[in-house]
């Protein structure tokens, strides 16, 4: 039979593991949330049949923020693609093809800390660093001809730029409803609203979004469930349409033929209003039964 003592020291080592996992939590977390690789600054960016230029932004506090902008003649636009949480632009570059050959100009940017970007890394700081770099893009360019794509971590981003902006229109690939709902799946006993430094609430920052919303889901996303895709197009359903990839994990989307379907489609096409009248959008069916 356990003494009391005995249970008092049990008790305390459980509050003590506790307390040190929360405080490796805090203090990891930025190295379990992203996965940086680091660039030379003389490293020469290279992508085969595409015309890039590398650019470098200073921000207000000193970081450095490197991007390149893969060209085509007579864009019909720029696409603005924030990627995900792992490598550099140097990979995720080879992803713009999906846009130049639809003739849209695609702009990349490191976050701080990837690749030559370089400055502390927090959720204002990235915020304010891609406000900067939309407002340099605006310069040139009119926000009617400007999209915004968000991929996985990107789309939180991607989102609260669209919530602050008028481009012509906002993609997200693999959202989430906020960063803090992801972690909570892996630690649900951890207060992670006190933790996370990266909350990222893609839900509250999308209620302000004027522009159309597309969001594009694989159906066997593990690590961002298809239904986070369904409930955040129920907050602007007016605005919001959801493009389903059967079959569609996290990391593979590009290799399904429906995605390239679905993005030429989004792209290219100019939503126009329907003319409802004489639908049956008002017609309800009865629940009485009637004789025959």
């Amino acid at each position: 039979m356990i003494s009391s003592i005995d249970w008092k020291y049990v008790l305390a080592v459980i509050v003590i593991s506790y307390l040190v996992i929360n405080i490796l939590v805090y203090f990891l977390q930025d190295y379990l949330l992203f996965k940086p690789e680091k660039l030379h600054k003389d490293f020469e960016f290279y992508y085969d049949n595409q015309s890039i230029e590398e650019y470098n932004i200073e921000t207000r506090d000193g970081a450095v923020i490197n991007g390149l902008r893969f060209k085509t003649k007579n864009p019909k636009g720029v696409v603005f693609y924030l990627k995900g949480n792992s490598k550099s632009i140097k990979g995720w570059g080879k992803f713009a093809v999906d846009f130049t050959r639809h003739h849209y100009d695609v702009v990349m940017v490191d976050y701080r800390g990837f690749g030559k970007s370089t400055g502390r890394r927090t959720q204002k700081a990235i915020k304010r660093d891609l406000q900067v770099v939309y407002d340099k893009l605006k310069e040139n360019v009119p926000e009617k001809y400007i999209i915004l794509y968000g991929r996985s971590l990107g789309s939180g981003f991607a989102t609260k730029l669209a919530s602050m902006n008028n481009p012509r229109m906002l993609i997200l690939d693999a959202p989430y409803y906020s960063l803090s709902k992801v972690a909570k799946r892996y630690m649900p006993f951890m207060p992670l609203s006190l933790l996370i430094k990266f909350p990222m609430p893609t839900y509250k920052w999308l209620k302000y979004v004027k522009c159309p919303i597309h969001i594009i889901h694989g159906t066997d996303d593990k690590l961002i469930p298809y239904k986070t895709s369904v409930k955040l197009s129920r907050i602007q359903p007016k605005l919001t349409t959801l493009h389903s990839v059967i079959g569609g994990g996290h990391k593979n989307l590009n290799t399904f033929e429906a995605y390239h379907k679905m993005l030429d489609n989004i792209i290219t096409t100019r939503s126009k209003p329907i003319n409802l009248e004489g639908s049956s959008i008002h017609v309800k069916h009865s629940s009485k039964k009637r004789n025959a």
